[in-house]
């Protein structure tokens, strides 16, 4: 019996951490520096990221993608691998190696975007148009330099008359047939799981945390659990003996569909869409929704649990109006309100927190639809990727939005961190847009986004003093650079936020205590 005991222990003890980031020094946040190169966010770990809090990047795949000239060089490319050659528009194999090496060795873990439902798409034709000058032929399915042939994709599997998904609610179709036209790989076959866990296994022994897993939907869990559980322990460089790598799937459950995100949550985390999709709602006043809603957020608004949840106000797909949660999303072009959605979002907490990063680029909606969603990051004329440019007030030049810079959301990070643990407490609401709580005796925040002024005196559950709002400033020496919040021995402060302020929303925390 113990023999058994000890077996099912081992069993669970290796999926149960694959859902730990491993995050060093009490950070709790990820950002997804999306389409950033590899020196640049080496530099970003070292200058600023280590600095401020933050515990991971999510990284742009790294794998050699084909290089699609129409439209020029779009941002999905790289969704589409041409082999498991690290070289891609953010760098090659030595300077992966160099920034893994650098961001962990100031305890910033590094998270890839695996990309290993598919490779590229059916009509990717035949040619060295890819990012290391592999040659590849997708007419016949040939990847030599994996290699994978024809023998080795979903298309016998698949029950529809394209090859295509034609039906969300046939699970086969979902899962077999092509994603968008994307070549699919067959995960049951032992020879491709072991290109897949060869690939990964490279890239932990490199020395990344985990994976961000694309388009987990349209695999099997089956296939997934023997992918994952292949997998290299971390490297002991950097990571405790016997760590797992963190796992978490893309699968879009917005409900009304038969495959759910909870066939994956066994195997590690699962990013949430209903989080950015509902709060978007809320944040933008839609449908008579109301901040006051919030006080069940998480669990009680039909979420996963939130120990299997990875949260996040918007990403890279639904920020262009690709993957899910419509019109609702809030992004960077809605400054005001994204800061708050991002400020909630920190504060609260459920989940795993990602914040977004963004590039910018010119917009062209026509009946709704950007028909400019396509464009990748800022480039020179020959399609290489620009380098990301500090600005002297700490904001980013050159068409990169640099969200998590942003002083609000930066701040934001550094308040999770402190409240880490504790649990959601005092609770205030005004039946409408005004709401507030704490997290224990550590952070207390205060959100207004009611037409109207916020006047209230409320119970912070925080030590008495005199606290430095961290949203319109921050304490710097023995002073607020922003707004003060006196707390009284009784918890007890006021709160004046116009509804007209740039920010109208106050946070202080243990560390913003004069």
């Amino acid at each position: 019996m113990k023999m058994k005991l000890l077996i099912l222990a081992a069993l669970l003890g290796l999926s149960s951490a694959q859902f730990d980031p491993h995050m060093k020094n009490g950070r709790t946040s990820l950002v997804h520096l999306f389409e950033w190169r590899w020196a640049d966010i080496a530099a970003e770990c070292e200058r600023y990221l280590a600095p401020n809090g933050f515990g991971g990047v999510q990284i742009s795949p790294p794998s050699e993608s084909i290089v699609v000239t129409n439209p020029w060089h779009p941002w999905w490319q790289r969704y589409q691998p041409i082999s498991y050659n690290l070289c891609s528009r953010s760098g090659n194999e030595d300077e992966l190696r160099d920034m893994i090496t650098r961001c962990n060795n100031v305890g910033v873990n590094i998270y890839v975007d695996a990309v290993i439902n598919h490779m590229c798409g059916a009509g990717g034709g035949e040619g060295k148009h890819s990012s290391c000058g592999t040659y590849f032929n997708a007419n016949t399915k040939e990847f030599p330099s994996v290699p994978y042939s024809g023998w080795d994709f979903n298309d016998g599997k698949c029950n529809t008359g394209s090859g295509e998904i034609e039906n969300y609610n046939d699970i086969y179709q979902v899962r077999d047939c092509r994603l968008v036209g994307l070549l699919d790989l067959a995960l049951e076959k032992d020879y491709v799981r072991g290109k897949v866990a060869e690939y990964m296994n490279k890239l932990i022994d490199m020395g990344v945390a985990g994976f961000r897993v694309d388009a987990c939907k349209h695999m099997w869990p089956g296939d997934l659990s023997v992918v994952f559980g292949s997998l290299n322990n971390l490297n002991t460089k950097w990571f405790n003996s016997g760590s797992r790598p963190f796992i978490f799937q893309e699968v879009i459950d917005l409900g009304g569909e038969p495959i759910t995100a909870s066939e994956y949550t066994g195997l590690g985390r699962v990013t949430e869409f209903k989080y950015g999709a509902k709060l978007g709602t809320v944040i933008r006043k839609w449908n008579g929704e109301k901040l006051s809603y919030l006080v069940n957020w998480g669990e009680g608004w039909g979420m996963m649990a939130s120990g299997k949840a990875l949260v996040f106000v918007d990403n890279h797909d639904n920020q262009r109006g690709h993957g899910a949660g419509g019109a609702s999303i809030v992004t960077f072009w809605d400054s005001r309100l994204y800061k708050m959605a991002v400020g909630l979002m920190l504060a609260h907490p459920y989940g795993v927190t990602r914040v977004m990063s963004s590039f910018r680029w010119d917009r062209n909606i026509v009946n709704g639809q950007d028909q400019n969603d396509w464009m990748g990051p800022p480039s020179y004329s020959d399609g290489t990727t620009k380098p990301v440019p500090i600005n002297p007030d700490s904001t980013c030049g050159d068409g990169w939005v640099c969200e998590h810079r942003w002083r609000q959301i930066r701040n934001m990070v550094i308040f999770r961190n402190l409240v880490n643990g504790e649990p959601l407490s005092n609770w205030w609401d005004n039946g409408s847009n005004q709401v507030a709580f704490g997290r224990g005796s550590r952070g207390f925040i205060v959100i207004n986004n009611d037409d109207w002024t916020l006047d209230a005196t409320l119970n912070t559950g925080l030590p008495g003093g005199t606290y430095c709002d961290v949203i319109s400033g921050q304490k710097e020496g023995s002073s607020c650079t922003g707004k003060q919040v006196q707390v009284g021995g009784d918890g007890y402060a006021y709160f004046n936020i116009s509804n007209s302020e740039e920010d109208p929303f106050i946070a202080i925390h243990a560390d913003s205590k004069l």
